[in-house]
């Protein structure tokens, strides 16, 4: 049963990532907005509704392993993996508002969480963890970036759109959000029952394979995108993904309960930081300025090797 549920929730997953995709191409048009403001809004916490789930369980659930395991391997696998993986499939091409804004502010998120995760080593010598307080600090950034958002989907608002009812694109991507949700929960359940068979800790399963499991939809929608030749609709998805899983997921689980932060998930924190560093080298290096196919196999090695690390630490 476990397994006929990881096959059906991957079908899900399929399914729910083609339908967000196509139907916020067509509302994208319909209103004349860019896909990439689409992308970075309704696409990425569309496709991030498993992460949020599975965290707020766990925070409910006082699985603090999970919690901060699962927000962190998923934007490993979005930075390396995900991104990786659709640049293979078509070259990324990335416009300079994004190299700019959007990626650097998936940057500064990273430090902003391993700032406050580490806040007690500069202060009273104490546990490390994401109180309430940070989490309330997570959000306030998080409400910035949609302000952002808007400002983003005001500038890139075309004079002329094309013609048509929205409804059914709306109703499209309400659907696929549906079945990410659904096909991410029984994904995330059916890898949580088998790395519980082979006696996984729940950190581990929490950077790895809940992490993957979460990832799954942000990976299908940006390989479909990439393979429909929606590359801002791929990049504004994962840039947008792993803002939100920084900043409104793990600070909605730390306000549900403080999160206590191990110093090894530092090395963690750190591969976080430098996914993004090496997106930004991968567009500089690019020429013109697109994540190349090279350098999207050059991503994947990188995961690999992280996933080899993360199994040695145990």
């Amino acid at each position: 049963m476990t397994f006929i549920l990881l096959i059906v929730g991957f079908a899900l997953l399929l399914v729910g990532a083609d339908a967000i995709v196509t139907g916020a191409s067509t509302f994208a048009r319909r209103i004349g907005i860019s896909e990439m403001a689409v992308g970075l809004s309704v696409v990425s916490i569309g496709t991030s509704l498993p992460e949020l789930v599975v965290n707020v369980m766990a925070s409910v659930q006082g699985n603090a392993g999970l919690a901060i395991g699962n927000v962190l391997g998923s934007n490993i696998a979005n930075g390396l993996l995900i991104l990786g993986v659709a640049a293979v499939i078509r070259p990324l091409p990335i416009t300079e508002r994004t190299l700019l804004s959007e990626i650097p502010f998936t940057l500064a998120a990273a430090l902003l969480v391993g700032f406050l995760a580490n806040a007690a080593l500069f202060s009273v010598p104490g546990p490390l963890t994401i109180s309430r307080i940070d989490g309330a600090i997570l959000i306030f950034f998080f409400l910035l970036f949609l302000s952002y958002l808007f400002g983003v989907a005001r500038d890139t608002l075309s004079a002329t759109s094309e013609s048509g009812p929205t409804l059914p694109a709306l109703a499209r991507m309400g659907g696929g959000c549906l079945a990410l949700a659904i096909g991410g929960k029984w994904v995330v359940d059916s890898a949580l029952d088998l790395g519980g068979q082979f006696g996984m800790s729940e950190s581990f399963v929490g950077i790895t394979v809940v992490a993957i499991g979460t990832s799954v939809p942000e990976l299908m929608t940006s390989a479909v995108a990439a393979y429909r030749g929606k590359s801002d609709l791929a990049i504004g998805n994962v840039v947008g993904s792993s803002i939100f899983n920084l900043l409104w997921v793990l600070g909605v689980s730390a306000l549900i309960n403080p999160i206590p932060f191990d110093v090894l998930s530092n090395s963690d924190l750190a591969m976080v930081i430098a996914s993004s560093t090496l997106l930004i080298g991968a567009v500089v290096l690019g020429s013109p300025r697109a994540i190349a196919r090279w350098e999207g196999g050059c991503l994947l090695v990188t995961y690999c090797a992280y996933l080899a690390f993360v199994v040695k630490r145990g």
